[in-house]
Protein backbone atom coordinates (compact mmCIF):
# COMPACT_ATOMS: atom_id res chain seq x y z
CA UNK A 1 0.00 0.00 0.00
CA UNK A 2 3.19 2.16 0.95
CA UNK A 3 4.30 1.71 -2.44
CA UNK A 4 0.89 2.38 -4.09
CA UNK A 5 0.94 5.79 -2.53
CA UNK A 6 4.69 6.98 -3.36
CA UNK A 7 3.66 6.06 -7.20
CA UNK A 8 0.41 7.92 -6.88
CA UNK A 9 2.90 10.88 -5.46
CA UNK A 10 4.81 11.19 -8.21
CA UNK A 11 1.77 11.17 -10.77
CA UNK A 12 0.36 14.03 -8.82
CA UNK A 13 3.74 15.67 -8.96
CA UNK A 14 4.80 14.51 -12.82
CA UNK A 15 0.96 15.02 -14.56
CA UNK A 16 1.08 19.07 -14.61
CA UNK A 17 4.29 19.00 -16.12
CA UNK A 18 3.26 16.60 -18.85
CA UNK A 19 -0.07 18.41 -19.39
CA UNK A 20 2.39 21.51 -19.78
CA UNK A 21 4.87 19.53 -22.50
CA UNK A 22 2.14 18.18 -23.85
CA UNK A 23 0.99 21.73 -24.72
CA UNK A 24 4.00 22.93 -25.90
CA UNK A 25 4.24 20.19 -28.35
CA UNK A 26 0.93 20.69 -29.84
CA UNK A 27 1.57 24.63 -30.38
CA UNK A 28 5.14 24.19 -31.00
CA UNK A 29 4.62 24.27 -35.14
CA UNK A 30 2.76 27.24 -34.94
CA UNK A 31 5.05 29.16 -32.65
CA UNK A 32 7.79 27.82 -34.73
CA UNK A 33 7.05 29.92 -37.97
CA UNK A 34 5.27 33.06 -35.78
CA UNK A 35 8.29 35.40 -35.61
CA UNK A 36 5.87 38.49 -35.72
CA UNK A 37 5.74 37.80 -31.85
CA UNK A 38 7.09 41.03 -30.29
CA UNK A 39 8.75 42.30 -33.39
CA UNK A 40 8.48 46.16 -33.49
CA UNK A 41 7.92 47.15 -37.12
CA UNK A 42 8.27 50.44 -36.80
CA UNK A 43 11.55 50.21 -35.66
CA UNK A 44 14.07 51.96 -38.61
CA UNK A 45 15.28 48.19 -39.47
CA UNK A 46 12.24 46.84 -40.14
CA UNK A 47 10.43 49.98 -41.58
CA UNK A 48 13.35 52.11 -43.54
CA UNK A 49 16.02 51.89 -45.49
CA UNK A 50 19.93 51.82 -45.41
CA UNK A 51 21.01 52.03 -48.81
CA UNK A 52 18.79 53.28 -52.01
CA UNK A 53 17.86 52.65 -55.57
CA UNK A 54 20.74 54.02 -57.02
CA UNK A 55 22.50 51.77 -54.94
CA UNK A 56 21.12 48.81 -56.08
CA UNK A 57 21.47 49.28 -59.76
CA UNK A 58 24.92 50.12 -59.40
CA UNK A 59 25.21 46.52 -57.64
CA UNK A 60 23.74 44.95 -60.50
CA UNK A 61 26.06 46.68 -62.90
CA UNK A 62 28.93 45.28 -60.91
CA UNK A 63 27.26 41.72 -60.73
CA UNK A 64 27.37 41.42 -64.53
CA UNK A 65 31.34 41.79 -63.92
CA UNK A 66 31.52 39.12 -61.55
CA UNK A 67 30.86 41.01 -58.36
CA UNK A 68 27.95 38.94 -55.86
CA UNK A 69 24.73 40.78 -55.83
CA UNK A 70 24.43 41.08 -51.86
CA UNK A 71 21.59 42.36 -49.89
CA UNK A 72 21.84 39.96 -47.12
CA UNK A 73 20.37 41.51 -43.71
CA UNK A 74 20.19 44.47 -45.20
CA UNK A 75 17.29 47.49 -44.83
CA UNK A 76 15.62 48.01 -48.37
CA UNK A 77 12.29 48.54 -46.43
CA UNK A 78 9.89 50.67 -48.74
CA UNK A 79 12.15 51.07 -51.36
CA UNK A 80 10.99 51.49 -54.88
CA UNK A 81 12.91 48.31 -57.09
CA UNK A 82 10.23 47.46 -59.74
CA UNK A 83 11.34 46.26 -62.71
CA UNK A 84 14.77 45.66 -61.57
CA UNK A 85 16.39 42.58 -62.49
CA UNK A 86 17.26 41.08 -58.88
CA UNK A 87 17.95 37.37 -60.06
CA UNK A 88 20.41 35.33 -58.21
CA UNK A 89 20.79 37.51 -55.64
CA UNK A 90 21.22 36.98 -52.01
CA UNK A 91 18.50 38.61 -49.66
CA UNK A 92 19.14 36.13 -46.79
CA UNK A 93 17.38 38.05 -43.90
CA UNK A 94 16.79 41.24 -45.57
CA UNK A 95 13.77 43.11 -44.81
CA UNK A 96 11.88 44.64 -48.26
CA UNK A 97 9.03 45.43 -45.70
CA UNK A 98 6.69 47.43 -48.20
CA UNK A 99 8.97 47.48 -50.75
CA UNK A 100 7.67 47.83 -54.70
CA UNK A 101 8.85 45.07 -56.65
CA UNK A 102 6.64 44.37 -59.00
CA UNK A 103 7.83 43.31 -62.65
CA UNK A 104 11.06 42.10 -60.92
CA UNK A 105 13.47 39.49 -61.91
CA UNK A 106 13.92 37.22 -58.55
CA UNK A 107 14.87 34.37 -60.02
CA UNK A 108 16.43 31.97 -58.05
CA UNK A 109 17.24 34.23 -55.35
CA UNK A 110 17.49 33.38 -51.68
CA UNK A 111 14.84 34.89 -49.63
CA UNK A 112 15.10 32.82 -46.68
CA UNK A 113 14.24 34.40 -43.53
CA UNK A 114 13.69 37.90 -45.49
CA UNK A 115 10.69 40.46 -44.51
CA UNK A 116 8.82 41.11 -47.46
CA UNK A 117 5.41 42.28 -45.27
CA UNK A 118 2.92 44.00 -47.55
CA UNK A 119 5.92 43.96 -50.08
CA UNK A 120 4.23 44.30 -53.49
CA UNK A 121 5.46 41.59 -56.26
CA UNK A 122 2.58 42.05 -58.57
CA UNK A 123 3.92 40.22 -62.12
CA UNK A 124 7.44 39.36 -60.50
CA UNK A 125 9.64 36.16 -61.04
CA UNK A 126 10.81 34.64 -58.21
CA UNK A 127 11.12 30.67 -60.26
CA UNK A 128 13.39 29.10 -59.10
CA UNK A 129 13.81 30.95 -56.06
CA UNK A 130 14.48 29.72 -52.71
CA UNK A 131 12.23 31.03 -49.14
CA UNK A 132 12.50 29.27 -45.57
CA UNK A 133 10.85 30.91 -42.82
CA UNK A 134 10.21 33.83 -44.74
CA UNK A 135 7.57 36.97 -43.30
CA UNK A 136 5.17 37.26 -46.66
CA UNK A 137 2.12 38.22 -44.85
CA UNK A 138 -0.25 40.74 -47.19
CA UNK A 139 2.03 40.19 -50.31
CA UNK A 140 0.57 41.32 -53.38
CA UNK A 141 1.84 38.95 -56.30
CA UNK A 142 -0.71 38.93 -58.62
CA UNK A 143 0.19 36.93 -61.96
CA UNK A 144 3.79 36.70 -60.15
CA UNK A 145 5.41 33.33 -61.27
CA UNK A 146 6.53 31.30 -58.62
CA UNK A 147 7.44 27.60 -60.47
CA UNK A 148 9.58 25.46 -59.11
CA UNK A 149 10.22 27.83 -55.85
CA UNK A 150 11.15 26.28 -52.60
CA UNK A 151 8.25 28.11 -50.32
CA UNK A 152 7.84 27.77 -46.80
CA UNK A 153 6.52 31.23 -46.14
CA UNK A 154 3.89 33.01 -43.96
CA UNK A 155 1.59 34.06 -46.75
CA UNK A 156 -1.37 34.85 -44.36
CA UNK A 157 -3.77 37.39 -45.53
CA UNK A 158 -1.74 37.51 -49.21
CA UNK A 159 -3.31 38.55 -52.74
CA UNK A 160 -2.17 35.79 -55.28
CA UNK A 161 -4.68 36.03 -57.95
CA UNK A 162 -3.70 33.75 -60.85
CA UNK A 163 -0.28 33.02 -59.82
CA UNK A 164 1.85 30.48 -60.78
CA UNK A 165 2.81 28.02 -58.39
CA UNK A 166 3.54 25.08 -61.03
CA UNK A 167 5.93 22.49 -59.90
CA UNK A 168 6.59 24.50 -56.26
CA UNK A 169 7.50 23.18 -53.28
CA UNK A 170 5.35 24.41 -50.38
CA UNK A 171 5.13 21.01 -48.32
CA UNK A 172 6.59 20.93 -44.79
CA UNK A 173 10.08 20.82 -44.08
CA UNK A 174 10.21 17.50 -41.88
CA UNK A 175 13.97 17.15 -41.57
CA UNK A 176 14.87 20.61 -40.65
CA UNK A 177 12.35 21.28 -36.97
CA UNK A 178 14.79 23.39 -35.20
CA UNK A 179 12.22 26.50 -35.29
CA UNK A 180 8.97 24.19 -35.55
CA UNK A 181 7.25 23.00 -38.23
CA UNK A 182 8.09 24.64 -41.07
CA UNK A 183 5.75 25.34 -44.92
CA UNK A 184 3.65 27.48 -46.10
CA UNK A 185 0.88 29.06 -44.70
CA UNK A 186 -1.77 30.30 -46.96
CA UNK A 187 -3.89 31.15 -44.45
CA UNK A 188 -6.92 33.39 -45.73
CA UNK A 189 -4.96 34.14 -48.91
CA UNK A 190 -7.01 35.34 -52.12
CA UNK A 191 -6.07 32.39 -54.53
CA UNK A 192 -8.56 32.93 -57.62
CA UNK A 193 -7.22 31.10 -60.59
CA UNK A 194 -3.84 30.23 -59.26
CA UNK A 195 -2.23 27.13 -60.71
CA UNK A 196 -0.59 24.37 -58.83
CA UNK A 197 -0.22 21.93 -61.09
CA UNK A 198 2.83 19.21 -60.13
CA UNK A 199 2.90 21.50 -56.75
CA UNK A 200 4.01 19.85 -53.26
CA UNK A 201 1.20 21.02 -50.74
CA UNK A 202 1.49 18.28 -48.06
CA UNK A 203 0.50 19.39 -44.75
CA UNK A 204 0.56 23.23 -46.15
CA UNK A 205 -1.94 25.40 -44.26
CA UNK A 206 -5.08 26.30 -46.70
CA UNK A 207 -7.57 27.58 -43.94
CA UNK A 208 -10.26 29.76 -45.50
CA UNK A 209 -8.25 30.60 -48.52
CA UNK A 210 -10.07 31.82 -51.35
CA UNK A 211 -9.16 29.41 -53.88
CA UNK A 212 -11.90 29.48 -56.55
CA UNK A 213 -11.04 28.13 -59.95
CA UNK A 214 -7.37 26.98 -58.71
CA UNK A 215 -5.81 24.46 -60.84
CA UNK A 216 -4.15 21.54 -58.84
CA UNK A 217 -3.47 19.38 -61.43
CA UNK A 218 -1.56 16.28 -59.95
CA UNK A 219 -0.33 18.21 -56.69
CA UNK A 220 -0.02 16.75 -53.59
CA UNK A 221 -2.65 18.06 -51.30
CA UNK A 222 -1.83 14.73 -48.70
CA UNK A 223 -2.30 16.00 -44.61
CA UNK A 224 -2.94 19.93 -45.61
CA UNK A 225 -5.83 21.96 -43.57
CA UNK A 226 -8.07 23.57 -45.82
CA UNK A 227 -11.13 23.73 -43.59
CA UNK A 228 -13.08 26.48 -44.71
CA UNK A 229 -12.14 26.86 -48.20
CA UNK A 230 -13.57 28.26 -51.02
CA UNK A 231 -13.08 25.62 -53.61
CA UNK A 232 -15.42 26.32 -56.07
CA UNK A 233 -14.78 25.54 -59.81
CA UNK A 234 -10.95 24.25 -58.64
CA UNK A 235 -9.42 21.31 -60.74
CA UNK A 236 -8.76 18.45 -59.03
CA UNK A 237 -7.15 15.89 -61.60
CA UNK A 238 -4.75 13.55 -60.78
CA UNK A 239 -4.55 15.47 -57.36
CA UNK A 240 -3.53 13.57 -54.00
CA UNK A 241 -5.71 14.52 -51.63
CA UNK A 242 -4.80 11.88 -48.76
CA UNK A 243 -6.62 13.12 -45.00
CA UNK A 244 -6.82 16.73 -47.41
CA UNK A 245 -9.01 17.83 -44.34
CA UNK A 246 -12.08 20.02 -45.88
CA UNK A 247 -14.26 20.42 -42.99
CA UNK A 248 -16.59 23.55 -43.78
CA UNK A 249 -15.19 24.01 -47.49
CA UNK A 250 -16.93 24.66 -50.46
CA UNK A 251 -16.74 22.06 -53.23
CA UNK A 252 -18.36 21.21 -56.25
CA UNK A 253 -20.72 18.45 -56.37
CA UNK A 254 -18.42 16.84 -59.18
CA UNK A 255 -15.43 16.96 -57.72
CA UNK A 256 -16.38 14.57 -55.11
CA UNK A 257 -15.06 11.68 -56.62
CA UNK A 258 -11.91 13.06 -56.74
CA UNK A 259 -11.63 13.71 -53.30
CA UNK A 260 -12.54 10.34 -52.22
CA UNK A 261 -9.32 10.26 -49.62
CA UNK A 262 -10.15 13.57 -48.06
CA UNK A 263 -11.18 13.89 -44.54
CA UNK A 264 -14.65 15.34 -43.24
CA UNK A 265 -16.24 15.41 -46.99
CA UNK A 266 -19.81 14.79 -44.69
CA UNK A 267 -19.01 18.43 -43.53
CA UNK A 268 -18.26 20.22 -46.75
CA UNK A 269 -20.74 22.86 -48.19
CA UNK A 270 -21.94 21.87 -51.55
CA UNK A 271 -21.46 25.32 -53.95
Amino acid sequence: MFKNLQKYKKFMFFFPVMLVLASMMLSYPTFGQDMLHGVDLEQPAYSQAEITRADIEKAIIDHSTGVPLDFSRKSLNGLDLSGLNLSGGNFYAARLNKTDLKNANLEGANLDQAWLIEANLTNASLKGAHAFATQMQRIRADKANFSSIRLTADLTGASLRETIFNEADLSADMKNQSMGLMRAILHSTRLEGASFKKANLMSVDLRFAHAAHVNFTEANLSDANASGADFSGAVWKDSRVTNLDLDSALIDPDSFSALQNALHLDRVQRK
